[in-house]
């Protein structure tokens, strides 16, 4: 039953962990206003989607809490929560791409170099996350517990620096919004 289940979502993996990243880059690339539409710029996304990786973040501690304590019923819960707030920060983060031009950095000195450093684990590790968090997910949906506490060892640490860097870069970014 166990790989069944896991077999039969093994294809929407694999097409979800291409096609996401693969739709971002092509999206980020795309500013609807230098298409000619008549859209406002969605500048009040960055500190929601920030919050929204934070909030993701606690919640991943808390589910590991929570399945520690053996409450498997909250951590389940939870974790669906963290993939629906994965969710929703990609769709506001794509949709501000689309709609505001983007911001650059204005540090200077070793900031710069930390900075471009926490930025591009943070992006190389957020499209690395997906097929962790779908396997794991699904693992844990088709019971085979085993199986996915063990991708989960990998799969949380992962999962919560993308999280915690997201609210990271968007802190050292942030004072160089609307400049």
């Amino acid at each position: 039953m166990e790989q069944v289940l896991e077999k039969r979502y093994n294809k929407w993996i694999v097409i979800l962990s291409v096609a996401i990243p693969v739709a971002v880059a092509i999206l980020f690339g795309v500013n609807l206003r230098d298409l000619g539409y008549d859209v406002r710029p969605l500048t009040f996304l960055p500190p929601i989607y920030a919050t929204i990786n934070g909030v993701t973040a606690v919640l991943l501690v808390w589910a590991v809490v929570a399945i520690r304590g053996g409450n498997r019923r909250l951590h389940e819960a939870l974790v669906k929560i963290c993939i629906g707030c994965s969710v929703a920060f990609l769709v506001m983060y794509v949709a501000y791409h689309m709609t505001s031009e983007s911001t650059p950095y204005g540090g200077e000195g070793v900031i710069r170099y930390v900075y471009f450093f926490i930025l591009i684990t943070h992006i190389l590790l957020s499209i690395i996350i997906i097929p962790f968090v779908l396997v794991t997910y699904v693992r844990g949906l088709s019971g085979n517990f085993a199986k996915h506490r063990k991708l989960a060892k990998i799969t949380f640490p992962l999962w919560l620096y993308v999280a915690v860097t997201g609210v990271v870069v968007y802190l050292m970014i942030s004072p160089y919004y609307g400049g």
